[in-house]
């Protein structure tokens, strides 16, 4: 069995047979790379039917899974969705005037604002969320659920080697 991947490593070989040794990185990592796209395509579609941008997704399913009251401080989604702070605040802005979430005051402190997923955001984020794990079980009709386990294990070996730490 080949793939696009066994092409290129076969392209480099040929073309620089000094490199071959130097080539098993990238069996990994350029799958990985062609994988992300795959589902980043995925995800995008499914958000997109929602009336959502991915990133927003990502912010919905965030302060979703957060549970009750739904809400997190701008800092908390900042470090959960790992953009610059420009970035979130714009995503924010355009959810709220999308009625998805609101901005709510923390206790006796205005400079803390909190983001909280509105009854229209909730509504959202079931709907897409169903959707966004049956396109995930879709990706991988055919594959044996064990090599999907496996396979998992190994890259949080890899993430954690490299020094990736879980979101809190």
């Amino acid at each position: 069995m080949s793939d696009a991947v066994d092409a290129i490593i076969g392209q480099w070989a040929k073309e620089r047979p000094d490199v071959v040794e130097d080539l098993w990185p990238v069996e990994l990592f350029a799958r990985i790379q062609r994988l992300a796209r795959v589902i980043d395509r995925s995800a995008r579609a499914t958000a997109a039917a929602h009336g959502v941008e991915h990133g927003e997704f990502d912010v919905l399913t965030t302060l979703q899974r957060s549970g009750p009251p739904y809400a997190l401080t701008a800092g908390a989604l900042l470090k959960a969705s790992m953009v610059t702070s420009g970035a979130i605040t714009n995503r924010i802005d355009r959810m709220e005037a999308k009625g998805l979430v609101e901005r709510v005051r923390e206790g006796g402190d205005r400079r803390t604002v909190g983001i909280r997923l509105t009854e229209h955001g909730h509504e959202v984020t079931r709907a897409a969320f169903a959707d966004h794990l049956a396109d995930y079980a879709h990706l991988l009709d055919g594959v044996d659920r064990d090599l999907v386990g496996r396979t998992a294990e190994g890259l949080r070996q890899l993430l954690e080697n490299l020094g990736d730490t879980a979101v809190t």
